[in-house]
């Protein structure tokens, strides 16, 4: 992230001091013989996904210095199954935007060509899996924030089914088609993510159990 971020603007934050926190719990944890599929792996997150003690400004100089007081269900998931947040990812502001061009941050390049976008909403996140700056990214998805800049960086966008994952603590767009995304170099690491992200959640009424497995 400090050699490449200054080039692309993927990152709005770094949680460092947070980060290497984490990531010594997570050894720790592995020494004394835990395991799970994601202890100890650094994500990124887009900038619109409450983290508690953490700038969460949805690319808006309106929230430019607001800090959530909570952890959306997905974060709050992902620190239990012992990921590690490495920062905030850049977005088109609110998630109004398919190119991340209209961030009040400035836009995000795409890692590939310095000169072109990185798809948007969520910009940040496929450009920082695509520059090698985590192993996978969260972002959100309404009408293919999460698929486009996929797409035009090179990785894996999954757009969960509405209700596999909860909506609580993202700060939405359009609640009756936000959901969170994923964003991975491959479909196996995706699934992986989703699974850990995915299920019922009392604060989001809309979400439901996962279906059973195929005959």
């Amino acid at each position: 992230i400090k050699k490449v971020n200054k080039k692309l603007n993927a990152c709005l934050t770094v949680c460092e001091k947070e980060a290497l926190k984490e990531a010594k719990e997570a050894d720790e944890k592995i020494k004394k013989g835990g395991k799970g599929a994601l202890l100890g792996i650094p994500y990124l997150c887009k900038d619109n996904i409450m983290t508690r003690g953490i700038r969460t400004t949805a690319s808006s100089k309106i929230l430019e210095n607001y800090t959530a007081p909570y952890d959306a269900t997905v974060i709050k998931k992902l620190k239990e199954a012992g990921a590690v947040l490495l920062g905030k990812t850049n977005m088109d502001e609110f998630g109004h935007g398919a190119s991340t061009e209209n961030s009040a941050f400035g836009p995000t390049h795409n890692p590939y060509d310095l000169e072109r976008v990185s798809g948007g909403s969520s910009g940040g996140s496929a450009a920082g899996v695509a520059a090698d700056m985590c192993l996978f990214a969260l972002g959100t998805d309404t009408g293919g924030s999460t698929r486009y800049p996929a797409g035009f960086c090179g990785v894996v966008g999954l757009k969960p089914t509405y209700g596999r994952a909860s909506r609580f603590g993202l700060i939405a767009m359009t609640s009756s088609t936000d959901v969170p995304g994923v964003i991975a170099k491959t479909v196996p690491d995706a699934e992986i993510v989703l699974k850990v992200i995915a299920g019922v959640d009392r604060n989001d009424s809309t979400t439901g159990p996962p279906p059973p497995p195929p005959p």
